[in-house]
């Protein structure tokens, strides 16, 4: 069974060769890479995002503990012009939401993020535990 192509009748498809060919890019939503690293005191998860800011994030901790990562981002290219009307015109809407389920071992108040070089860090530090030695002589009844 061949797929069926979807070809807008309004559009001559003279404008296909200018619009998709390999100078302008056709843009692909895929979710970000995720990298989850482990050290003694705390898991590191870095999220991929260049181009993005801090303000297109939102990192919480959702009603089961677990760790949500969503992102959206908006943009829209416009171009006034009032002698020339749109043929095509691109938006771009990006959407993104990931859950972590997080490890027991998790100190959920200490957790931070931040953006720094197109790339979204979020620390996790560990519970410390305090291991206490109780040394005691015992009465022998």
């Amino acid at each position: 069974m061949l797929p069926i192509m979807n070809r807008n009748s309004w559009l001559p498809e003279v404008f296909n060769d200018l619009f998709e060919n390999d100078f302008t890019p056709r843009n692909v939503s895929t979710a970000p890479a995720i990298n989850v690293k482990e050290t003694q005191t705390a898991y590191t998860v870095e999220l991929a995002a260049p181009g993005l800011k801090k303000e297109d994030f939102m990192v919480n901790i959702n009603a089961e503990g677990n760790l949500v990562v969503k992102m959206e981002q908006h943009d829209e290219k416009k171009d006034e012009d009032k002698n020339s009307h749109y043929l095509r015109r691109e938006f771009s809407f990006s959407k993104f939401e990931q859950t972590l389920i997080l490890p027991d071992d998790v100190d959920k108040e200490g957790i931070k993020a931040k953006m720094e070089h197109g790339v979204l860090t979020v620390t996790l530090p560990k519970v410390v535990k305090t291991e206490t030695k109780v040394s005691r002589t015992i009465d022998i009844c």
